[in-house]
């Protein structure tokens, strides 16, 4: 399961998963932000905040999680990946090479660095 909140003033989505992900968190997930899109375009950021990754609860979740980046990731400029898990810079290296978004890890409890980041105050 995952808490999505989505600050459509500016455009920024925070996303904070509370169990290993599942197949439908990536639903959920495209439910809530598609709108935003639809509305003002890109959103400004994605702010994933994870003080510990909770990984994916089977093969078709994360295969899930996969498709929900390719059609998503060229509506993001930003994505922060909040988290004290070895994942964090993994992805930042790693998934730079495959999305068009920016990405950066900050430490847990980092979010509103996170948050000035996107904005560009940071």
């Amino acid at each position: 399961m995952i808490d999505v909140d989505v600050d459509a003033a500016n455009s920024v989505v925070l996303v904070q998963p509370e169990a290993p992900l599942d197949k439908s968190d990536f639903v959920e997930l495209a439910k809530a932000i598609d709108p935003q899109i639809e509305t003002s375009g890109d959103l400004a950021g994605l702010i994933l905040d994870a003080p510990k990754f909770p990984g994916w609860d089977s093969f078709g979740a994360l295969v899930s999680h996969l498709r929900f980046v390719r059609d998503h990731q060229k509506h993001v400029k930003k994505v922060a990946v909040v988290t004290d898990s070895p994942v964090g810079d993994l992805g930042e290296h790693l998934a730079s090479h495959f999305v068009s978004a920016k990405i950066k890890h900050f430490p847990a409890g980092q979010t509103d660095a996170a948050k000035a980041w996107i904005a560009g105050d940071a």
